[in-house]
C-alpha cells in the first residue's frame, strides 16, 4: 500500500480496541499485528526517505560547506507531515486491508 496516498488520521483518535478485535477475538493479538504492519511501513518510510536525501549528500562535508538546500528541507517537511506509521496500519487494519494468519492457531485446527 501506498502510504503516501492514505486516508490516515494526522493525530491520534480513541479506539474501541474490544471491537477492533473482533476478528482475532484476541486484542493482544490485534495490537501485535497493527504494531508489526507499522514497523513494516516504519521501515519503508525509512528507506525512502534516505533514498531521496542521498542524492543531497555531499562527499567533502566540512562545517564551512555545509548549505541549507531548499529541496532536502522540502522533502524532510513532507515526510514529518505524513500520518505516523501507527495511525497508518490502524487505519489499514479498521479498512480489512492487512492479511494475517497465526500459524499456531492453524496447527491445532487441523
Amino acid at each position: 500500500m501506498d502510504y503516501k496516498k492514505t486516508n490516515a488520521p494526522l493525530n491520534t483518535q480513541t479506539r474501541d480496541l474490544i471491537a477492533m478485535s473482533a476478528d482475532t477475538g484476541n486484542v493482544y493479538e490485534t495490537v501485535c499485528i497493527i504494531a508489526k504492519r507499522a514497523n513494516q511501513i516504519g521501515g519503508e518510510m525509512k528507506h525512502d526517505l534516505e533514498k531521496k536525501l542521498q542524492e543531497f549528500a555531499s562527499l567533502n562535508d566540512n562545517l564551512e560547506e555545509v548549505s541549507e538546500n531548499r529541496e532536502q528541507i522540502e522533502i524532510s517537511r513532507f515526510y514529518e507531515r505524513l500520518p505516523k506509521p501507527t495511525l497508518i496500519a490502524t487505519q489499514e487494519y479498521l479498512e480489512h486491508k492487512i492479511h494475517f494468519r497465526n500459524p499456531s492457531k492453524d496447527k491445532f485446527s487441523d
